[in-house]
């Protein structure tokens, strides 16, 4: 295992977490007693294998159901001068409920302390709000701190860039869980600023949000090799040491094999990767267009100026995703959780609103006049079943 600094926090972080929201019973909370003896062996099992390999950073939320009740039974069994355990609890405007909702985690994990505690889900200046006005969540956390229950604290977003570097800018947090991997990279702002600010960086979900990974389409195997699509994300994200975590969702013990293969390759990332990326991007011009791969998002209204707040950045990059790649099943996944997923994933789908409508918003757009259509056909390509999102299922 390879491990870089975390940041403020001076944890040697190891360059994959084990994320604890794929193996639980349940994404919500059960009595001890119904969940599966198979199920929690297998969670056991998971996190032993991590640790084997040096993967000492344990990450799970209050939000992830059962996952905490059942590391529980494992976690105090592991060497705690070596456990990273950080968990998440979400920001709450009345500070109280939050502290109780961590005490809760606290018991639940069988633990003395958090290493690191995620304030899981700023999304909105809201929920920022809450966290740094006198006598908000961060002010309990200082507590916290002081009672020895929590050594770091940060947060996790899936809000907008500009969000997540306010987050930072209060210089409050001492990491961020954030999204940023090869098909989505719009949060590189937060992430320079979280390096100014020696904030730890993690990313979240590069295998899952990153494109199903896990079960790529052959187009992006084919461009891709000699490297599996996974493995190529894997190296993309740490080839630059400004990004210092992945977190590896495992399911089960061997979903680490394929990410491990990455460790050696990191001294040849200057050379096998810039090949990789010229050939997916020459796919993507050549099916969707020089002009409109280089220039889509231009003039876009954000989903708070949009009539019917039609996501419209998400959209059109779901779409360029299932035409370029081939990633229809990704795309269809992420496009029918608009509309169910709040301010997680917000929005609307095109079938909520009037695309023509949209002209009057489009004005600063190159493809104003293309976009009505574009995305009456986006939704005959990806429309489907509204998805929810897993803590809902």
């Amino acid at each position: 295992m390879l491990y870089r600094r975390f940041g403020r926090t001076n944890l040697q972080m190891p360059v994959f977490s084990c994320g604890g929201m794929r193996y639980q019973y349940k994404w919500q909370d059960v009595p001890d007693r119904d969940i599966p003896p198979d199920n929690q062996a297998n969670l056991e099992a998971t996190v032993r294998r991590a640790f084997d390999l040096g993967i000492h950073h344990i990450e799970t939320a209050r939000g992830y159901g059962s996952s905490e009740q059942q590391l529980g039974k494992i976690l105090p069994k592991l060497p705690r001068e070596t456990l990273i355990a950080q968990t998440k609890i979400s920001p709450k405007p009345n500070p109280k409920e939050f502290l109780e909702t961590f005490e809760r985690s606290l018991s639940l994990l069988k633990l003395d302390h958090i290493d690191l505690l995620g304030i899981h889900g700023i999304n909105l200046l809201e929920h920022l709000d809450w966290c740094t006005r006198p006598g908000g969540c961060l002010d309990a956390v200082r507590k916290l701190q002081d009672q020895g229950k929590v050594r770091f604290v940060g947060f996790s977003t899936h809000g907008p860039t500009d969000v997540i570097v306010k987050a930072i800018e209060t210089n409050q947090f001492d990491y961020v869980n954030l999204h940023w991997y090869y098909i989505n990279q719009q949060n590189w702002a937060a992430i320079d600023a979280a390096n100014q600010r020696d904030v730890g960086v993690f990313i979240i979900s590069p295998s899952n949000k990153g494109g199903n990974l896990f079960n790529p389409p052959p187009r992006l195997v084919e461009l891709c090799a000699p490297l599996s699509p996974l493995v190529f994300n894997d190296l993309f994200c740490l080839s630059h040491p400004q990004v210092h975590t992945l977190s590896i969702g495992a399911a089960r013990p061997g979903d680490f094999d394929e990410h491990l293969k990455t460790l050696d390759l990191l001294h040849q990332a200057d050379e096998l990767l810039p090949p990789i990326i010229e050939r997916l991007e020459d796919a993507a011009i050549a099916r969707l267009g020089k002009d409109w791969y280089l220039n889509w998002q231009t003039g876009l209204p954000n989903v708070n100026e949009t009539p019917g707040r039609l996501n419209l950045s998400a959209v059109l990059w779901l779409r360029n995703l299932a035409i370029a790649y081939d990633l229809v099943d990704y795309a269809k996944m992420r496009y029918n959780l608009l509309g169910q997923a709040d301010h997680w994933f917000p929005g609307a789908r095109i079938d909520q609103i009037d695309p023509d409508a949209l002209r009057p918003y489009l004005v600063n757009s190159p493809f104003a006049d293309q976009i009505p259509d574009v995305l009456r056909e986006t939704h005959e390509l990806l429309g489907g079943e509204a998805v929810k999102r897993l803590s809902q299922q």
